[in-house]
């Protein structure tokens, strides 16, 4: 999700959404310590999500 996508969501949205990433990244590291993750990648990939949001979330509370 780029973030000009999570610019367009509302702030329940968007906080919504964070809250879905998170989830992933924690069954994410489970699996990894289970060494069942098949794709490491993902893991950066939900980092990098879960800080674009909180990004995009930060950036819109500084601008009121």
């Amino acid at each position: 999700m780029k973030a000009r996508d999570v610019r367009d969501l509302t702030p329940d949205e968007q906080a919504a959404k964070l809250a879905e990433l998170e989830k992933e990244l924690f069954n994410l590291r489970i699996q990894q310590t289970a060494g069942q993750l098949d794709k490491p990648d993902r893991l950066r990939a939900a980092r990098r999500e879960i800080a674009r949001v909180k990004t995009v979330m930060n950036q819109a509370k500084a601008a009121r």
